[in-house]
């Protein structure tokens, strides 16, 4: 548990620090695809293990959202990529980008209400990417994928955030 504390602890920073980079300056419709794909097989993962560790019927109901909705967007940026032939990373590359993404469980509080909180966070964070990738591309595709994803997004923050108050 103390590994995964002080992930948690410390995913809100590197999320960040990640968003903030790629908003200084445009990102290119590869380095998206690849930074969406990361943030979405962390999302991914974070909602597996809380799946399994949580005793909640709320909390698991919103990870079977979770994974169905983001599983669903990374298999759509990748036949973005392929339509686009775009340069994609390799999957390791994506596989520990998305590592470093995971959220942490902070310690002294349940792993629910760390959950909890630590999705109304990257999904806060995960929808004004979007947003500002709708606004700024140039890519039909891309503009599309956003303008698509952002209603998913909104619901799981809702979600989140009914999950976190009840908590």
């Amino acid at each position: 548990m103390n590994r995964m504390a002080t992930r948690l602890r410390n995913v809100s920073f590197v999320t960040l620090l990640g968003l903030y980079a790629s908003s200084a300056c445009a990102q290119s419709p590869a380095e998206f695809i690849n930074d969406a794909s990361a943030q979405g097989m962390a999302d991914i993962e974070a909602s597996r293990l809380a799946h399994q560790k949580s005793e909640s019927k709320e909390v698991k109901d919103y990870t079977i959202v979770v994974i169905n909705d983001r599983t669903t967007a990374n298999q759509h940026l990748a036949k973005i990529a392929k339509q686009l032939d775009l340069p994609v990373a390799p999957r390791e590359e994506v596989v520990e980008k998305a590592k470093a993404l995971m959220p942490e469980v902070l310690e002294g509080t349940s792993f629910d209400e760390a959950y909890a909180a630590s999705q109304v966070k990257t999904t806060e964070q995960a929808i004004e990417q979007l947003e500002q990738t709708a606004q700024t591309t140039d890519v039909p595709q891309i503009k599309a994928f956003a303008e698509e994803t952002l209603p998913k997004l909104q619901n799981h923050l809702q979600m989140a955030r009914a999950l976190q108050a009840s908590r």
